[in-house]
């Protein structure tokens, strides 16, 4: 292999596809390092993706692996078995599922025709730093050199930590998600949740699964299977957890609001993997240095609303504004000249919404958002439906089941509190 690059990209997720396709059409040399056996393989993600986003950074992509365009929206509180869920179906092609090892080796296929080399089953140990400037990589006892770096590894930046450029991750900076694929026929997906052959379904809930940890859970519906999961708060669950995140999914797959979709399901996979979740403390520094870019959740991309999580889309689309910063430069790569990166970040849709929705994280450390309001929903649905003879009026049924659970003073702060922050 040659030793001296244009460009290198750390990683074969959709951050480093992005900018190594987007760089690779503009005509530099680019090398990707993958450590895993082949794009995808060491990322986990719940399986619902925005399109808009990743359609600007990649050109054909109705060519996708794209399982089902999302039409149907849920939210649920559960607490006791029961839940209270609003539903919305709507129309529209604004967000797809899918498998994500298959959309990354996509969007790695993609980069290589258009030019990059990609090499699998490597880690890269450091960054190659001399005089201040980011000059390369260090693999083993081997040397790559670069005109510039685009650092695109994933939320374990180990690359950037031992270079000095980060602070080792902590349990609060960071979530836990795990899932099960669970396969199913593509007619009974339909049949199950109501859907045509190309149509999905999201579904997020909250309460009693998570034991009443800050996080939540999800469902989303692929051409012929279902990946359901859970997020966990990570600084919350090495501290209070008391049982195995596997049988917290389980749990799920076998509930009574669940298990009537999954009697026969069989779990094709299993998977767990980190993702950001205090954004703020997150963010490195800086996510440019001489001769480097940091894209996609190595610089902290990720917004987690509650009712739509994502992911792949601003990795995706700051991998795109990596390349176009790069290309800009005209071989000047200092600090100053790649600062323009963190001006697009900012002033982009992926900028802007982390920013206007930078006070999440700690709305979330409110846990009667995942304990109390569950169960005050639910005793308060059994008192207006739940009925033998007398019927229960609307404010009868909610001030008695707040009784005992929160005052009316703490409840109304709480919402005005999601209500400022949402």
């Amino acid at each position: 292999m040659q030793h001296k690059f244009d460009v290198i990209v750390i990683g074969a997720g959709p951050a480093g596809s992005s900018a190594a396709y987007n760089l690779a059409k503009a005509g530099f040399n680019v090398l990707v390092i993958e450590r895993g056996r082949k794009p995808g393989a060491k990322s986990m993600f719940g399986g619902r993706v925005y399109k808009a986003p990743v359609e600007k950074a990649f050109d054909d992509l109705d060519k996708a692996p794209i399982h089902r365009w999302v039409v149907k929206e849920r939210i649920s509180m559960v607490y006791d078995e029961e839940a209270l869920t609003i539903e919305y179906d709507g129309r529209g092609r604004h967000s797809f599922t899918t498998y994500l090892t298959d959309l990354s080796s996509w969007m790695a296929d993609k980069a290589v025709s258009a030019g990059a080399k990609l090499v699998t089953e490597v880690v890269v140990d450091k960054l190659l730093i001399e005089d201040g400037w980011v000059k390369g990589i260090v693999s083993g006892d081997e040397k790559l050199y670069a005109d510039v770096v685009v650092d695109a590894e994933g939320i374990n930046r180990l690359v950037l930590e031992r270079s000095g450029l980060v602070e080792k991750l902590r349990p609060e900076h960071v979530a836990l998600g795990f899932k099960e694929v669970l396969k199913l026929s593509k007619e009974d997906v339909n049949k199950f949740f109501g859907l045509d052959d190309d149509e999905g379904l999201a579904w997020v809930f909250m309460g009693e699964y998570t034991d009443g940890l800050p996080g939540g859970g999800f469902l989303y519906t692929n051409k012929d299977s279902v990946s359901l999961g859970l997020v966990i708060y990570l600084g919350h669950a090495v501290k209070e957890l008391e049982r195995h995140v596997y049988d917290l999914i389980e749990r799920v797959r076998l509930s009574r609001i669940f298990n009537k979709y999954f009697r026969d399901a069989r779990v094709m996979e299993y998977s767990a993997h980190m993702i950001p979740a205090d954004i703020k403390a997150l963010r490195p520094k800086r996510l440019v240095y001489n001769g480097l870019v940091i894209a996609g959740d190595a610089g902290g991309f990720l917004l987690n609303l509650g009712y739509t999580y994502r992911g792949v889309d601003f990795a995706a689309y700051t991998g795109y504004l990596a390349a176009k910063a790069i290309s800009e430069a005209s071989g000047d790569y200092s600090l100053e000249s790649l600062s323009k990166y963190e001006r697009y970040i900012d002033e982009s849709f992926v900028g802007q919404d982390l920013k206007r929705f930078s006070g999440v994280h700690d709305l979330y450390e409110n846990r009667r958002l995942f304990k109390e309001y569950p169960m005050l929903a639910i005793n308060m649905m059994r008192r207006l439906f739940n009925l033998e003879y007398e019927s229960t009026r609307f404010k009868d049924a909610f001030n008695e089941s707040r009784k005992g659970v929160v005052g009316l003073t703490t409840l109304l702060k709480d919402l005005w509190g999601v209500y400022r922050k949402l």
